[in-house]
């Protein structure tokens, strides 16, 4: 870890955004609900998965209201969710199917009346997370089913955990269906688990790098992984974490080199979307929209300096 790049990035940036967070806040400076949401800064389209309101209720309706509050454009929307509306929306909520039934036979109509919601609203959904896709003992059926919901839904990318096994069986149909999977890192990533085979088995699927995970597990800075992969990777999940294992701090508090990475993909013009998900504990004098708020601001603060 280039611990003089990281008090860099903690001393350029942490002042000035904690300013714009709180900014933020002060209601006279409310987004009109009516205004499109714009969360790209200097074409880095900065976007939240929804895992982070999960403190909220959250239904796809009060969700599409969190990102609105925050005003982010784009999302990684937790499959949940969907599919709860997808099934209120076509009539199955009460029908006594059990999930995995309702899957196999489900309409796509549901979930593309959720995309048109969320779009309609400025937000576009560019990953779903379906965390079990490509599980042991999965069915064959429920897979294409998920890659359905991903088209109907408007996404590019599904989301799930780092896999071999799973890498292997579903490299064929990402590139049938051309929908990325993106695999997921906790601490477990190294600098060279993606040198391996595990992206060789289709040219669809990709790495959802979370950098704050990779800095506590590895104690160095993700810019060469990224550089290195930069072709494979479909998001960032951006979060701040300490060295050595350590606990996940707002942004701008830990050691990962957050502003540094948002300017690397200015500077390269990557168009990855960077998620934030937040994960460190939430004030008990705030909640987790608030929070996103910040985090969105000093996003902001680091790609317009």
């Amino acid at each position: 870890m280039n611990h003089q790049e990281l008090a860099v990035s903690r001393r350029t940036f942490l002042g000035g955004a904690t300013a714009l967070a709180a900014s933020t806040l002060m209601p006279h400076l409310a987004r009109a609900a009516d205004a499109a949401p714009n969360s790209k800064f200097n074409g880095v389209q900065i976007g939240v998965i929804t895992y982070s309101y999960r403190s909220l209720p959250g239904s796809a309706e009060d969700l599409l209201k969190y990102i609105l509050q925050c005003g982010i454009s784009s999302v990684e929307l937790m499959g949940g969710p969907a599919e709860q509306f997808a099934k209120a929306a076509t009539g199955g909520k009460d029908d006594g199917k059990s999930l995995g039934d309702w899957r196999l036979s489900a309409s796509m109509e549901g979930f593309k009346a959720l995309r048109k919601m969320y779009n309609d609203a400025g937000v576009n959904i560019h990953i779903v997370k379906f965390g079990d896709i490509g599980n042991p003992g999965m069915p064959d059926e429920q897979i294409e089913y998920y890659f359905q919901v991903a088209k109907a839904l408007g996404a590019g990318g599904i989301t799930r955990e780092l896999s071999d096994e799973a890498a292997q069986r579903l490299g064929p149909l990402a590139d049938k269906h051309e929908i990325m999977i993106g695999f997921h890192n906790h601490t477990q990533l190294t600098p060279t688990t993606y040198d391996g085979e595990i992206l060789s088995h289709g040219k669809y699927l990709g790495i959802n790098l979370d950098i704050g995970h990779y800095v506590a597990g590895t104690n160095q800075s993700p810019l060469p992984l990224i550089e290195k992969h930069c072709d494979r990777i479909l998001s960032l999940h951006i979060k701040d974490r300490k060295v050595n294992n350590g606990p996940n701090m707002p942004l701008g508090q830990g050691d990962t080199p957050v502003a540094l990475v948002l300017q690397y993909m200015k500077r390269n013009q990557l168009t990855f979307p960077a998620d934030i998900e937040l994960e460190y504990k939430v004030p008990e004098d705030s909640d987790a929209v608030q929070e996103v708020t910040k985090c969105v601001q000093f996003c902001k603060q680091a790609l317009l300096a």
